[in-house]
């Protein structure tokens, strides 16, 4: 009876869901296509039919045209674009926020009048679930001559060209895996035929397929499929640099804005993840002669993980993203692109990306690598620094002599690597290219960034909290005045979101090319060079500059010189001192940059640490830097002049005694006598006349 119950639940549950699909679908339809899955769109609202408005204020792209294929019980979306009407008509307006919401496509409408009207294709028959795109996924297939249920395919049922023609028909690229149950587990119901198609046909459904039917397929064995992202790099010598252009119906470059640059390292990064190329090097726009059709990408879909394709609008523009990757090498898994672990792909081999082993890769190799990437020089090499890693590896050394300008320029070892040793794939870190200049200290000036070229930042509401992130990478201290630059005229200039800066990126990957005359100026607190100490007694007058330690008899004058380089005028010193009892602090002003401390009878209460501490005013602000630490000791002379009395003495004592001894050896015999030279001989003295 209780089996009864449950079964009677789950049917009229299904019953509730298939009313409730029925009732979407009758409310959503595409009209004027080849298909009932193409077409412009149009939503039934209290009664009332109206296509559905296309335009840059409702945003629609493939994430929101897949909710509305889903709704249609067609496949999967593979095109958004726009219909113009020859005037303007009534129409519902649905905004993308709304629909990725999870609300119903007619609760997201609101009446509306416009000539631009939404143009979708979906796939229809085919479709690809549960997976990371809507370019990957396990397969489903829906036959017009079946009971119209979605079914699996199974693996044996399924090759490389039915892979082809799959991928084609989603408008994605070319099939790159193929294995069963790659995107989950799958029952019944399943396609009972083989596909045989020939990878040239446009739909699954045109392939020819077996004669006989399949009723069972092994678990795990359900068609797990991936198909690249349609992205590509054009009109550059290789494949990792251009002009990024996406398919979605038709190939369209990537539109960019001269005036409200939004393209940076860290979003144009995902485009090279896209592309199985490097890391991102440079993005930027490029001015076209006249205005062209492109897509619009929005990067907040972008930076949650969704395809370029999956973001992209149709639109206009004058500029074209140009993007250059590093194409064969990256560092994965670091905090920057910057930083992370060596992996290498060579055009060569089975195109692979693999990791490189510590003991093949040294300091100019590393050099050369980061000159790829365009960071700066090279501050970590270790071993296991971020993350360990499995096969595959790279097996031969690098040799590189550290001026190559790619890695795989470098000659290698002729000799396989066979194995490596856990923890020592290659983990390095670039110094971030940010500098400071024209200012009197590294510390302070205009803030440039090296992204391709050396450009000053755009002066744009930055504050005390992103110059503190900036001062911290220059390793200069916390943050004392940000301020604003006016030159002349416009040029070249890096515009960087303060947001991007906030959220932890390097500066370098918020970057995005700009124009203006308006440059950032910053000045940190590490401004000073740090100030020399040094100690002298009126014992031997010998200075100690250079030693840690430092020690002076008990009642003799000793100083403490304090001085810094001329950086700029005035100023004080302060010298501190600290002990295990006591801590005291004395104050001079500087004199030619340097102060000196007089202390006429040394003491055992100056025994402990001193410090030089160099204030001065400049900038309308107070700096500081302090010296090296010495320490001093205070012996008593006593003990010592004891000693030299002792020394004396014995000294004394000892003359004495040879000079007896020697006279008393004069009236001896002569052989006694000639042995006695030779003795003396031989100790390195003169034999006594």
């Amino acid at each position: 009876m209780d089996h009864l119950l449950v079964l009677l639940l789950l049917l009229w549950s299904s019953g509730l869901q298939a009313e409730e699909n029925h009732k979407s679908t009758e409310s959503v339809k595409l009209v004027g296509g080849d298909s009932r899955c193409a077409g412009a769109m149009e939503l039934k609202r209290q009664g009332d039919w109206r296509p559905v408005e296309f335009s840059r204020w409702t945003k629609w792209d493939l994430r929101d045209a897949a909710i509305a294929c889903r709704q249609l019980d067609c496949g999967s979306a593979v095109s958004v674009g726009m219909r113009e009407d020859s005037s303007e008509r009534s129409v519902w307006r649905i905004r993308s926020d709304c629909v990725q919401s999870g609300s119903a496509l007619r609760e997201c409408a609101r009446p509306g009048s416009s000539s631009s009207v939404l143009d979708l294709t979906c796939s229809d028959s085919v479709r690809l679930v549960n997976g990371t795109s809507l370019c990957s996924g396990r397969l489903e297939v829906k036959s017009n001559h079946s009971n119209q249920w979605w079914s699996s395919v199974c693996e044996a049922d399924f090759d490389q060209q039915d892979a082809e023609v799959v991928c084609r028909e989603l408008g994605c690229g070319a099939p790159s895996v193929l294995q069963g149950a790659l995107y989950g587990e799958v029952e019944d119901p399943m396609w009972t035929k083989e596909f045989q198609c020939g990878g040239t046909e446009s739909a699954l459904l045109d392939c020819r397929s077996s004669g006989s039917d399949r009723n069972t397929c092994s678990p795990g064995k359900a068609v797990g499929l991936t198909c690249s992202e349609p992205v590509r790099l054009v009109g550059r010598d290789s494949r990792c640099a251009g002009t990024l252009e996406v398919n979605q119906g038709d190939w369209k470059p990537v539109g960019a804005s001269g005036h409200d640059p939004s393209w940076n390292l860290k979003r144009a990064n995902f485009a090279c993840r896209e592309l199985d190329c490097g890391s991102a090097v440079s993005a930027g726009p490029r001015e076209q002669p006249d205005v062209r059709s492109v897509w619009w990408i929005n990067y907040n879909y972008v930076q949650s993980g969704s395809a370029l394709r999956e973001c992209a609008r149709p639109g206009t523009s004058h500029f074209t993203l140009d993007l250059t990757c590093s194409d064969s090498v990256r560092l994965v898994n670091g905090t920057s692109l910057c930083s992370g672990r060596l992996e290498v792909k060579s055009s060569q081999s089975n195109q692979w990306w693999s990791s490189v082993c510590e003991a093949d890769f040294d300091q100019q190799d590393a050099e050369v690598v980061c000159r790829e990437l365009r960071c700066g020089a090279p501050s970590v090499l270790q071993g296991a620094l971020y993350g360990e890693v499995e096969d595959p590896m790279w097996t031969k050394e690098f040799q590189c002599g550290g001026t190559e300008s790619a890695v795989l320029d470098c000659r290698s070892s002729g000799s396989d690597r066979n194995t490596c040793s856990p923890g020592k794939a290659v983990g390095l870190t670039c110094s971030e290219p940010v500098r400071l200049v024209g200012g009197d200290s590294r510390c302070a000036g205009k803030l440039e960034v090296y992204h391709g070229d050396w450009r000053p930042v755009e002066y744009s509401y930055w504050t005390l909290r992103e110059a503190a992130i900036v001062c911290r990478q220059l390793d200069c201290g916390s943050a004392v005045s940000v301020g604003r630059r006016d030159e002349s005229s416009d040029r070249s200039v890096w515009w960087i979101r303060t947001d991007c800066v906030r959220s932890g990126f390097a500066l370098r990957e918020c970057a995005a090319s700009h124009s203006s005359n308006s440059i950032l100026d910053l000045t940190c607190s590490d401004l000073l060079l740090q100030p020399n100490i040094s100690a002298s007694s009126s014992v031997d007058g010998v200075s100690e500059a250079q030693q840690q330690g430092f020690q002076v008899l008990r009642g003799s004058t000793f100083t403490i010189s304090c001085s810094t380089q001329p950086q700029y005028p005035g100023g004080s010193f302060q010298l501190t001192f600290t002990s295990s009892t006591s801590a005291l602090n004395y104050t001079q002003p500087a004199v030619n940059h340097s102060a000196h401390f007089l202390f006429p009878a040394a003491e055992p209460a100056h025994q402990g640490s001193y410090s030089c501490v160099y204030h001065v005013y400049v900038f309308s602000h107070d700096f500081f830097s302090e010296s090296r630490l010495i320490s001093l000791t205070v012996a008593d002379p006593k003990p010592l002049i004891i000693g030299v009395v002792v020394l004396v003495l014995i000294l004394l004592l000892v003359t004495t005694g040879l000079y007896f001894y020697c006279k008393a050896t004069r009236g001896q015999n002569p052989v006694r006598r000639m042995n006695t030279e030779l003795v003396y001989y031989k100790m390195g003295v003169p034999a006594a006349e």
